[in-house]
């Protein structure tokens, strides 16, 4: 059952060593032993009925608490909630924009994974930055715990920080004012230092001092660099790297929802380039054939953030790690930068650059519908336009 550490990465297999070696060599799966009958499984594999029993109940157990599942053996197993026990238990962080919690639905909810991807220079510091410090304000705005920053490139830029501290209305002037104590920081060269990190120190971290919002920057710095070479040919390159980052997002939902904390990633981009006779610039919805409707050019438009007909940025990109990692995550929010050109003086060919439009895009996720929003960036945060959200489909 080599499926079952990708499905539960913390499964304690120990008690049933002398199980699964039978269960492998006759290729039961996870999906084989939580559905088919007891005893047509120990038949199969030649085991005693009771213990291949108990270890689909033991295996089924443990995917009810990672999915935060009540045991209908608790008298509680109903999934249907109120909508006054539902919102008693939302909790989510602010961007410290009253714009841009109404297009996020919020803010940043614990219990999710969620990523904020965009090109260099379209904000995502900034709005990571902001979620550090908004974390400790006490509620509306935050949690009133402490933030984990787990970084795979540059240092937490403490700087930066303190600008904020001393810019923003809210922070300056709240009574519990954060700190950049209650930040902790944690750098990961490679991808094994990130796995024991994630693993070990992180849920100790959670427990110990308090930390309600986990913070990776970037989620595609260490993969980037550990499968930069093809050992093995591409193919084989690129099962190896979609095993692991089907692993780190079981990892990542599962502390989300165990430990009720917000996870947010941070992540890169690279250009896309339509593949069709169809100019990337045209956003005007064009009649398609129904095979290229099933295209993935066509496709990714709905869950990468770019492309979409809502949207005014018509260079495309694409986060990074592909599709196997988009299908990790509970939220995207794409953050969108469009060059704004001045108008041409006489006997100009063109305009000279006058600054950049931005956009907040919350492509998908399970407590809101998707929207796009314009923001700006401010030595005081993140701020959004007075125009409301517009919905992105």
């Amino acid at each position: 059952m080599t499926d079952l550490l990708h499905t539960l990465p913390a499964f304690p297999t120990a008690p049933y060593t002398h199980l699964l070696p039978s269960l492998e060599r006759r290729r039961v799966s996870t999906t084989d032993l939580l559905t088919l009958d007891a005893a047509d499984v120990a038949k199969r594999a030649q085991l005693p009925v009771a213990d291949v029993r108990r270890l689909a109940g033991d295996v089924l157990e443990a995917l009810r608490k990672q999915l935060g599942v009540p045991d209908s053996r608790d008298g509680d197993g109903s999934l249907r909630k109120s909508g006054p026990e539902l919102a008693d238990k939302w909790a989510a962080i602010s961007t410290l924009d009253p714009v841009l919690d109404v297009a996020l639905g919020g803010g940043i909810p614990t219990g999710y994974v969620t990523e904020i991807t965009g090109e260099s220079g379209a904000g995502k510091t900034q709005v990571l930055l902001t979620l550090l410090l908004s974390a400790q304000l006490p509620p509306p705005h935050g949690l009133s715990r402490n933030a984990l920053y787990i970084s795979t490139e540059a240092p937490l830029p403490t700087s930066r920080l303190t600008g904020l501290l001393a810019s923003h209305p809210i922070l300056s002037s709240n009574p519990q004012k954060p700190s950049l104590s209650n930040i902790l920081s944690i750098s990961t060269a490679d991808l094994e230092s990130q796995d024991h990190i994630l693993h070990y120190q992180v849920p100790v971290a959670i427990s110990r001092h308090g930390v309600g919002l986990v913070v990776m920057d970037s989620v595609a710095a260490n993969y980037r660099a550990e499968f930069a070479q093809n050992a093995g040919g591409r193919s084989a390159t690129l099962a190896r790297r979609s095993a692991s980052l089907q692993r780190l997002g079981a990892h990542l939902r599962s502390l989300a929802r165990t430990q009720n904390v917000a996870v947010v990633v941070a992540n890169q981009v690279s250009d896309r380039f339509e593949t069709t006779d169809t100019p990337s610039s045209s956003l005007a919805p064009t009649p398609l054939h129904p095979v290229e409707a099933l295209t993935l050019d066509h496709q990714q438009r709905w869950f990468s953030g770019w492309g979409l007909p809502s949207s005014s940025n018509a260079n495309l990109k694409t986060p990074a790690l592909g599709h196997t990692w988009t299908l990790q995550l509970d939220a995207r929010i794409a953050l969108l930068k469009t060059a704004v050109y001045a108008a041409p003086r006489d006997g100009d060919d063109g305009g000279e650059q006058g600054g950049w439009t931005r956009e907040m895009s919350l492509v998908f996720s399970p407590w809101s519908s998707p929207s796009v929003t314009r923001f700006e960036i401010t030595r005081a945060g993140v701020r959004g336009t007075v125009d409301p959200p517009r919905a992105s489909a």
